[in-house]
């Protein structure tokens, strides 16, 4: 298959990646709020972001410290049991209750028992793929129903700043990216560009690699809120490895982008359609400014695999979190919500 085609076809599947994690979303907006499993009492308290951006934060620090003191497993397994324990919450409203043993469907803790297990034991790219998608729509469903709209618009505008200065400012999510790389976990995602392609044989691409000038490889996103980049397999031996320092991004085997690049603009689709007035303009059912906020995302995505594809990572968040709030904004305005009640203003003014 002609190289370009394999790269169309990669980005093809990023986009349907991205899609599913925010039609999830969408899907399980109202049956999480039946279930109860709206996280905060009053989703509109915009200090609701401050307190999600400051987690994020602080689990920042503790990554790094852990890498640096080689705590990395603990990482790994944190992360594998927090995949387990999301994929539950759509498990459970999926799964048919075959079988209840002290209020537990059985069937839906095996079947996110298997993702954890499937995740530690062989942790392809597909195995990865999946769980982080089915991780995303319940990550995203989750924080739509619990942030308002005006908590939302915050939460994705620091996140797009905070993504910038800690990709090309501080340059520390590159550091949390060398060390999360290696932990083969559905932090990020795994493009693969070869039909060959094995996440479990390939060496894992070295984020800080600086790729101008001397065609190094720059690649990836950790933290689930970092850049993406283009990489290829790993060299077998110093030919190899000198032949893939020289490849061209479309030459690569894989590309890697970050599962928070995925959930973070899914979660003001999944607040924009949960929290949207009754009388508001529907497409298929779901409010135009939640359709419109999709659309933005994936312009977003278009100018930053675009970016990527040439051959440097980037930061994803300030992209695509700008495309999701341009695309909502503008499907409010065309659905006759006024500028105020869009931003979720309405009660402070």
């Amino acid at each position: 298959m002609d190289r370009r085609w394999r790269v169309a076809a990669g980005c093809s599947l990023i986009a349907a990646i991205f899609l599913f994690v925010q039609v999830g979303a969408l899907a399980l907006v109202e049956p999480f709020k039946s279930a109860g499993y709206q996280a905060v009492e009053d989703p509109s308290d915009p200090t609701n972001s401050v307190v999600y951006v400051g987690a994020i934060l602080v689990a920042t620090a503790g990554m790094l410290l852990a890498f640096k003191y080689d705590a990395d497993q603990l990482i790994r397994g944190v992360i594998v049991f927090s995949s387990a324990w999301l994929s539950l919450y759509i498990f459970r409203l999926v799964a048919p209750p075959l079988l209840v043993v002290g209020g537990f469907n059985v069937l839906a803790l095996a079947l996110a028992t298997g993702l954890g297990v499937g995740l530690l034991v062989y942790p392809e790219w597909y195995v990865i793929d999946t769980a982080g998608a089915v991780m995303g729509a319940a990550a995203a469903g989750l924080f739509g129903i619990s942030f308002g709209i005006l908590p939302a618009l915050l939460l994705l505008s620091v996140l797009a700043v905070y993504d910038a200065i800690s990709v090309y400012g501080t340059e520390h999510m590159l550091t949390l990216a060398s060390g999360v790389m290696d932990l083969r976990v559905p932090v990020v995602l795994v493009i693969p560009l070869s039909l060959s392609y094995s996440f479990l044989d390939a060496t894992t691409p070295d984020p800080t690699a600086d790729e101008e000038g001397d065609g190094e490889t720059a690649q990836d996103d950790a933290g689930g809120n970092g850049e993406t980049a283009a990489d290829g397999e790993p060299a077998d031996g110093g030919e190899a490895a000198e032949d893939e320092m020289t490849q061209g991004p479309l030459e690569r085997d894989a590309l890697f982008i970050g599962l928070g690049d995925a959930i973070i603009p899914a979660i003001l689709v999944a607040s924009a359609a949960f929290f949207a007035p009754a009388s508001v303009r529907t497409v298929l059912g779901v409010p135009l400014p939640a359709v419109t906020a999709g659309v933005g995302t994936f312009v977003g995505l278009a100018v930053l695999l675009w970016m990527v594809l040439k051959g440097r990572a980037h930061a994803g968040l300030p992209l695509l979190n700008g495309g999701t709030i341009a695309g909502y904004l503008l499907g409010a305005v065309a659905a006759g919500i006024g500028l105020v009640e869009a931003l979720g203003l309405a009660p402070y003014v």
